[in-house]
């Protein structure tokens, strides 16, 4: 069990809004009040996307494949077309027997790179001759993924079908891409002048995968096939997200008898268990929690009624999601304004702060809002990730 972190540092709601720097800047030094952190903390690259309107009830089912005919699901900010070229991109991306992490981050550079529109371009001459959704005026750039002129043709890279082939060729060529961060192996292959801005996409990206081949962006690589739904710990499924730790949820999300409890709880044994981040993202907590009588007591076990979250840590996701990781047996080893990578280490499990017994107490929070208006319940927001939270050892 616990309770809500003090609302001493509960700050105000916002919604961290794509595009609007100053005001994700304000947003940032709010969030970070109890962390102690200063340093300049910039959330463009974690921003919200468009609201989803498809692929978030979808289940997982093992054959993936993607068609580029016939009628395309739709997102708030994609239209048909938009979607079929994504298709082709996921397309090119099975033919090269890519995982599909691969066809994710392929997809996040696209929206970043031309909003999933095959673009000419105003200064190049010949491109526009060529079927598009739209013309830019970015150097030499052409084409679902903006290349230049060193990826090929004007005719080569004005094909969607070349362009993907192209991207996942060097980035089957980045060491380690699998598990790097989004927006790294984006920019490992792009080499772009805003390196940071890819990560924005990753939510959307994985839905739209999600949509185009049944479930997609919830599978986990294991033994060489992608599996669905079991990413957990050290396994990073093909959306960026994995289970905290195994195990099965225990008290659940504002449960009738206990309405506040804006998380859920996995029971683990203290000092040895490891709790993993979620997802990639920048640490805003890592901190003790004060109790009902405004005391820092976190190194000893709690109690039912002590108040507070004990040693605990909140991490801001892309698309501006917050996970939030309470009664740590010690101080975490994560520290405000860290950059961490999905399974990275950030605790152990432990029983501090308003706790009956070792467990992690674990939320998911919305719109950049660490309040209890933005908790959201994990357990099918982690489902519809490929990271389930009632995995066993």
């Amino acid at each position: 069990m616990t309770a809500e972190p003090s609302r001493a540092c509960q700050p105000p709601r916002r919604r961290l809004r794509l595009g609007a720097l100053l005001a994700a800047l304000t947003a940032a030094f709010i969030l970070l009040c109890c962390g102690g952190g200063t340093a300049a903390f910039f959330l463009t690259n974690l921003g919200n996307e468009q609201k989803n309107l498809a692929g978030e009830e979808l289940s997982c089912e093992q054959d993936h494949h993607v068609k580029v005919t016939g009628d395309m699901p739709r997102l708030a900010k994609y239209g048909p077309t938009q979607m079929r070229n994504a298709a082709v991109i996921i397309k090119v991306g099975q033919e090269m027997t890519v995982p599909p992490r691969g066809w994710v981050i392929a997809v996040a550079t696209a929206m970043q790179e031309s909003a999933l529109r095959n673009l000419s371009n105003s200064t190049v001459a010949g491109s526009g001759r060529f079927s598009n959704e739209g013309v830019g005026a970015d150097h030499d750039s052409v084409g679902l993924f903006q290349q230049r002129a060193s990826w090929g043709s004007v005719p080569q890279r004005m094909s969607p079908d070349y362009a993907a082939r192209r991207f996942y060729e060097k980035l089957l060529k980045v060491d380690g891409w699998e598990r790097l961060p989004l927006t790294l192996a984006a920019q490992r292959v792009q080499i772009s002048a805003y390196p940071d801005a890819y990560a924005k996409h990753e939510d959307i990206a994985s839905q739209i995968v999600n949509a185009l081949t049944r479930g997609g962006a919830q599978t986990v690589q294991i033994a060489g096939k992608a599996v669905c739904d079991r990413a957990s710990a050290e396994t990073i499924a093909a959306s960026g997200w994995t289970a905290p730790i195994r195990g099965g949820v225990g008290s659940g999300f504002r449960t009738p008898s206990r309405p506040q409890h804006n998380g859920v709880d996995i029971a683990a044994p203290k000092g040895t268990t490891p709790i993993h981040a979620a997802a990639t993202g920048r640490v805003l907590v890592a901190r003790c929690d004060p109790d009902h009588r405004s005391r820092l007591d976190c190194d000893v076990d709690g109690y039912p009624g002590k108040g507070g979250c004990g040693w605990f840590v909140d991490i801001l996701h892309a698309g501006g999601y917050i996970s939030r990781y309470c009664h740590m047996v010690a101080k975490p080893l994560v520290v405000p304004g860290q950059e961490v990578r999905a399974g990275e280490v950030i605790g152990r499990v432990g029983s501090s702060g308003n706790s009956s017994g070792p467990h992690l107490h674990f939320e998911v929070h919305r719109d950049g809002d660490r309040s209890s208006r933005g908790a959201t319940d994990p357990v099918p927001f982690m489902r519809q990730r490929g990271a389930p939270l009632d995995q066993s050892s």
